[in-house]
C-alpha cells in the first residue's frame, strides 16, 4: 500500500466516523496526528501504538480514570460497543505481543516469513485506526 492510499484511508474513516463535532483534550490530539502520521509513512507497528495510547487518553479523559488504572479495566467498564471493546482488547494484546516481546531470540519465523508478520501489522494497523476513531468520535456533538 502507498502512501497516497494510505491518507485514503484515513480520510475515508474520518468522513465515515466523524458526523457532528468532538473535543478532545490537546494530548489526544497530538497522539492522533502522530497515529496518522506513523500510519501514512509506513510505520503500521508504530501506528498500533500510538492508536492504543491515544484509545488510554482519550478514555482517561473523558471518564476520569487515575493514572494507574490498567487498560483492561478501563476498557471493561467505559460502556463503548461489544464489537468496539472486542477490538481494542485484541489490539492491546496485539500491541502486548510486540511492546513486551517474552523471546527475543526465538526470531526464526520472522527471518523466514517477515512478508506474514508485515501484512499482519498492516491489518491490525487498520483495525487500530478505525478502532481509534470510533473511540474518540463516540460522543460527538451536532
Amino acid at each position: 500500500m502507498n502512501q497516497g492510499e494510505r491518507l485514503k484511508i484515513i480520510q475515508e474513516l474520518d468522513d465515515k466516523l466523524l458526523i457532528g463535532g468532538v473535543t478532545i483534550s490537546e494530548w489526544c490530539t497530538f497522539i492522533v496526528r502522530e497515529t496518522d502520521m506513523a500510519f501514512e509513512a509506513g510505520a503500521d507497528l508504530a501506528a498500533i501504538v500510538m492508536a492504543m495510547a491515544g484509545v488510554e487518553t482519550y478514555i482517561r479523559g473523558e471518564f476520569n480514570y487515575g493514572p494507574r488504572e490498567p487498560l483492561f479495566n478501563m476498557l471493561g467498564s467505559c460502556g463503548f460497543e461489544e464489537d468496539l471493546i472486542s477490538d481494542l482488547q485484541q489490539l492491546r494484546q496485539f500491541r502486548n505481543k510486540w511492546v513486551h516481546v517474552s523471546s527475543p531470540n526465538d526470531d526464526g519465523e520472522l527471518l523466514e516469513f517477515p512478508t506474514k508478520y508485515e501484512v499482519e501489522i498492516e491489518e491490525m494497523a487498520i483495525i487500530a485506526l478505525r478502532s481509534l476513531r470510533r473511540v474518540i468520535y463516540s460522543n460527538q456533538w451536532i
